[in-house]
């Protein structure tokens, strides 16, 4: 499919209307500015990994989803 191009105004402009401006964007480009993932390496005890695994289990979720849950509550808590 061949993308359509026009100005940043008459862009701006449709967007700003609610208009369908799909048609113009490259979504395999897009991104989420701030939301870029960066991997990191982080040691735990074992009888750590171990809480982690149980509580991950109970509510359905994986290791990796509650640290990062967990993190990002706790970040929260010290900027507010």
């Amino acid at each position: 499919m061949k993308k359509k191009f026009m100005k940043a105004e008459e862009f701006d402009k449709k967007f700003d209307n609610g208009e369908d401006i799909s048609d113009y964007l490259d979504m395999e480009k897009a991104h989420r500015p701030g939301l870029e993932q960066k991997r990191v390496n982080v040691d735990f005890p074992k009888w750590m990994i171990h809480s982690l695994d149980k509580e991950a289990k109970r509510l359905g979720v994986t290791r990796q989803s509650i640290i990062k849950i967990w993190i990002a509550e706790r970040l929260k808590q010290i900027s507010a």
